[in-house]
């Protein structure tokens, strides 16, 4: 297939087959194993009729993208967004084969979607796009064969209608054929702030290594979404001192650190963040100001915390972000060539933000044994192997942490494809 057909030049796809090409020239990969892993194994892209509120039939674009299964189904996310495309979800799929190697869970890497703003749709109109979906990919996924979850304006109740529609088709009970359900609909306790919990846990192993004080160390966190709340709030009662939060309209700045859980409360009583200047259990508009995203990225901070969206430090302003630490939990937020440039220290997508596949690993065990996994003992195994993973990268890194993390994933798929004959 040409990809060229769906990708715009040097867009998120033809980047990451640009760091994998590098990682696997390092590594001195056979031609055979780089040109299966440089492109997805398959790219579906489909129509999917929905009839509106109006009575008219909508189409909309749905695709899914499967990049490699050697080491497991696929597994990755499907997002509802404007701008989906072709190129995104396979990029996507590629991080996710990284990502379920670099953790050691038995998965390949995925990622699906639909053009659309879910936003205006109604909740019936919202549901018949979910179940087209489904019915859209139905002949190649299931649960040995690729699972998806949430991802960019899906949920637990959009999951729940794509599983009972895959259950339909299938005439069968398929609980694990998706993952990020509702609790009732054998959803994993815990997974709700599991990418959130999980960069924690990279966070307290960045503290090990460097040997800093959460009450002395400074936090900007860029995206207050469900990754970057739980983030914000789990960083907070470790006693880190979050000076600023974001959202896609912008964002507010607490010289003396602000509560994420009242900045929370306040955003739901005003529908947006901005004024939220929240001190202990203080909300006062004498307490802060209002920052743009762009300004929140350059602040000088120990840490900066990425949970918006890709390329959000590029060339353009690469040499003006002060932070020491940058944690990515979206994936691939800053381009290969601004990592040059950069000064700080980078934890990698695929391993600051993998919390989330983690636990939808767990969801799958959980869905197939039927046995019901407690919130701490799925938190607990997070922890455990995120730990681990965390370890492994940075036994192997040389202050550069993402090229210690991608050689570690793709010399770990690239030894599986050996395995069944790849050269």
């Amino acid at each position: 297939m040409d990809f060229s057909l769906f990708m715009p030049e040097k867009d998120l796809f033809s980047e990451k087959q640009d760091q994998f090409r590098k990682i696997a020239d390092d590594l001195g990969l056979g031609k055979e194993i780089i040109e299966r892993l440089e492109v997805p194994e398959r790219v579906l892209q489909f129509q999917i009729p929905v009839l509106m509120k109006n009575g008219k039939v909508k189409v909309f674009s749905g695709f899914r993208s499967q990049h490699n299964n050697t080491l497991g189904p696929y597994k990755g996310g499907i997002r509802f967004h404007p701008q989906v495309s072709a190129s995104e979800v396979s990029a996507l799929a590629m991080i996710m084969t990284w990502k379920c190697a670099l953790a050691g869970i038995p998965f390949g890497g995925g990622k699906g979607g639909v053009i659309v703003n879910p936003f205006e749709l109604e909740t019936e109109e919202l549901e018949r796009l979910s179940r087209g979906y489904v019915r859209g990919v139905f002949p190649i996924i299931g649960p040995e064969v690729d699972i998806p979850a949430p991802d960019v304006n899906t949920n637990a109740k959009i999951m729940s209608w794509m599983a009972d529609e895959y259950s339909k088709l299938s005439k069968k009970d398929c609980p694990a054929s998706f993952t990020g359900k509702p609790k009732g609909c054998w959803g994993l306790e815990g997974r709700e702030e599991a990418t959130g919990f999980g960069g924690v846990v990279i966070l307290e192993k960045l503290r090990e290594k460097m040997g800093f004080d959460p009450k002395e160390t400074t936090i900007a966190i860029q995206g207050f979404g469900n990754v970057g709340s739980n983030f914000a709030k789990l960083a907070f009662e470790k006693g880190y001192r979050i000076l600023a939060l974001s959202e896609c309209e912008g964002g507010v700045v607490v010289e003396k650190g602000l509560n994420p859980n009242e900045t929370l409360r306040c955003r739901e009583e005003k529908g947006k963040i901005a004024g939220c200047y929240c001190v202990g259990s203080v909300c006062d508009l004498n307490l802060g100001r209002n920052i743009s995203n762009e300004e929140l990225l350059e602040m000088d901070v120990d840490i900066l915390v990425l949970a918006a969206v890709e390329n959000v430090i590029s060339s353009s302003n690469a040499k003006k972000i002060k932070a020491k630490y940058i944690i990515e939990m979206a994936n691939a937020p800053t381009t290969n060539d601004a990592e040059k440039m950069v000064k700080a220290m980078v934890v990698p997508d695929i391993l600051a933000n993998s919390g989330g596949v983690v636990a939808s690993y767990l969801e799958w065990l959980q869905c197939k044994e039927k046995k019901v996994w407690e919130k701490n003992k799925s938190l607990k195994e997070i922890s455990k192997i995120l730990s681990k993973a965390f370890d492994n990268v940075w036994d192997q890194s040389k202050n550069n942490l993402r090229e210690a993390a991608y050689r570690l994933a793709a010399l770990k798929v690239s030894e599986a494809l050996k395995k069944k004959g790849c050269q």
